[in-house]
């Protein structure tokens, strides 16, 4: 479970690996919070606007390590933490290492692998908001690995943002988190240019669709708790919609879409996972019962590459 984390003022020095967009919004966020901070970037030159403010630009990574207490490393994703980290820099006593890259959750496990053989204390995050929202009680951070470590680290990154925490001792727990919502967000981006597309092959203007296709997006913040609600319990109550009425809907949809040479593959694969289930017997099922036949599809496909 995440806990919020109030702003806070440390005097614990940080060291910040990688000054893109989010690099230089991290670093002003620890600045604004009072951490001594060092920097260092593989490109140089960034750092101008941050040493004016009295962050220490380090010539290399050895030196910004020894120049921070916690680590932080916000880097392109985990190779290039890995390549600018290995062999690493002598002497990690009393520090600890904070990736807030991206990537994936089997990539975090091996990198805090990585970090425990060579004596590194290491926490891995996530970053779930933009730039403009960091150091802001609305951006919203997650730390997963060592509790004891996330204990050490937690009043300096809590000058980071106001909503996340620690969400357990798994690794690639906070990386899952991410990819998870990114899931989310790539799906409903994509469905929402597949539906403006949908709609000018059928002569309808972007802004007629506009205002309807904005009430169908609010849907989605009432439907994300109920349906945990109801995958936590295994209940799928039908009174609203159905996982069969949503089959019907799928195919005239892909009917649609696929006369006018739309790429269906998407609406495809969601009406297979329908009639997965209304074949099995749960047709008057609540549509959060799609959830549960998403592993199940997985593993035939999986079988049948196997085969």
């Amino acid at each position: 479970m995440t806990t919020s984390t109030p702003a806070t003022t440390t005097s614990t020095p940080v060291s910040l690996l990688g000054l893109g967009p989010m690099g230089h919004a991290l670093a002003t966020a620890f600045l604004d919070a009072g951490n001594p901070l060092t920097v260092w970037n593989r490109t140089p030159g960034r750092a101008d606007g941050l040493s004016r403010r009295g962050a220490v630009v380090a010539g290399g990574v050895e030196e910004a390590v020894r120049g921070g207490r916690v680590i932080v490393a916000c880097l392109r994703d985990y190779a290039a933490v890995r390549a600018v980290l290995d062999p690493p820099p002598d002497d990690w006593t009393g520090r600890v290492l904070v990736n807030l890259g991206s990537g994936e959750p089997t990539q975090a496990r091996e990198l805090a692998r990585w970090a425990d053989g060579h004596g590194i204390r290491y926490l891995d995050g996530a970053i779930l908001s933009p730039t403009p929202a960091i150091g802001t009680p609305s951006a919203a951070v997650l730390y997963s690995g060592e509790a004891a470590a996330y204990e050490t680290v937690r009043e300096v990154v809590a000058a980071l943002g106001g909503v996340g925490g620690y969400v357990g001792a798994d690794p690639g727990r906070a990386v899952a988190h991410e990819v998870a919502l990114l899931d989310l967000f790539a799906t409903s981006v994509n469905g929402l240019a597949h539906a403006f597309a949908l709609a000018r092959a059928e002569g309808i203007a972007p802004g007629e669709l506009a205002p309807y296709a904005a009430g169908i997006g609010g849907l989605l913040t009432e439907m994300a708790p109920r349906w945990a609600e109801q995958l936590a319990a295994g209940r799928f109550p039908g009174e609203r919609s159905t996982v069969a009425s949503a089959a019907t809907a799928l195919t005239h949809l892909v009917g649609t879409a696929a006369a006018h040479g739309l790429d269906v593959g998407a609406l495809a694969s969601a009406r297979r996972a329908a009639d997965r289930l209304v074949a099995a017997g749960h047709g008057d099922d609540g549509l959060a019962r799609l959830a549960t036949v998403q592993h199940a599809e997985q593993a035939e496909q999986g079988e049948r590459a196997e085969g």
